[in-house]
């Protein structure tokens, strides 16, 4: 039986510990400060990025090299037959792109899947591939229901300040400033691979009711949800303290789901929110 491994990048969640446990390859993303290149949990951790974003350091974000992700793949191929590479979504990045333009040096081997996630859908999406590679499925099979089950997911965040939105462009500074006097606080959609503006309200608070009401009316409004199988998920930049407060607060509100998964979110999208960030997002369960 051929044996498949899964590979995906640090925008799942996944740290390189974890995956190690899962048997699996995480690349980690990078990012230049100050003109200097660093690797997301490998010589980059959360606290040092914080600092440095709260110091008002230049951070620039780019994808990993060719050469990186080729690496990984030819150490994935000394012990397998087969990779199902799942990268952060193509709306997002054109790493996937990247991958897709690389795995054809790689004949049938690589199979990469867009399936549109970042965060604690693609870390459920990677745990969805390893389970079925466990059991045996044909890995042209899993990705072809990674693909199709992809935009079975739905993810809303709220930072804390607009300091990063404006700095990355998302928001004018008259609007930011005009924002902060006003505690604006935007409510942000990742939905169908794309990060965009979701809502605009009034405080934390608020905040914080929007996304838990945009997971709701998603999960009984939208047709890919109806009668599946769903699971909730927690990403945050705040204190872990400030987190498991917002966890429970999902767990109250969709008590019929289960335990919410709870990861700290990924640096790349942490460059737009800034620390103090919450966010919610549901996925499907595939079936298989």
């Amino acid at each position: 039986m051929a044996k498949t491994v899964i590979t995906t990048d640090s925008n799942s969640g996944i740290t390189q510990e974890e995956a190690e446990k899962l048997g699996i390859f995480v690349l980690p993303m990078t990012f230049y400060i100050n003109g200097k290149m660093f690797r997301e949990g490998v010589d980059l951790d959360r606290e040092d990025f914080f600092a440095q974003q709260s110091a008002g350091v230049e951070i620039e974000t780019t994808q990993p090299s060719p050469a990186d992700l080729e690496d990984m793949w030819d150490r994935a191929l000394g012990d397998c037959d087969e990779i199902i590479h799942i990268p952060m979504s193509s709306g997002l990045s054109g790493s996937c792109e990247a991958a897709t333009a690389l795995a054809r040096d790689y004949g049938s081997r690589v199979h990469v899947v867009d399936n549109h996630r970042i965060s604690v859908p693609l870390r459920f999406s990677v745990e969805d591939a390893v389970m079925m590679a466990e059991a045996g499925m044909p890995a042209d099979r899993i990705a072809e229901i990674l693909t199709n089950d992809g935009d079975n997911a739905s993810v809303y965040l709220t930072p804390e300040t607009l300091t990063y939105l404006k700095k990355g462009g998302r928001l004018t500074p008259a609007a930011a400033a005009l924002g902060t006097i006003l505690g604006i606080k935007p409510v942000l959609g990742i939905v169908n691979g794309k990060l965009d503006a979701h809502a605009t309200v009034r405080g934390m608070k608020a905040a914080r009711k929007e996304m838990l009401d945009s997971i709701e009316a998603d999960i009984k409004g939208k047709s890919c949800f109806r009668g599946k199988k769903i699971r909730l998920g927690a990403a945050y930049t705040c204190s872990r303290e400030e987190a498991l407060l917002w966890k429970r607060d999902i767990e109250e509100r969709f008590p019929e789901f289960g335990e919410v998964k709870m990861d700290e979110l990924t640096l790349q999208v942490a460059c737009h929110t800034g620390p103090g960030a919450i966010g919610v997002g549901c996925a499907c369960v595939p079936e298989i």
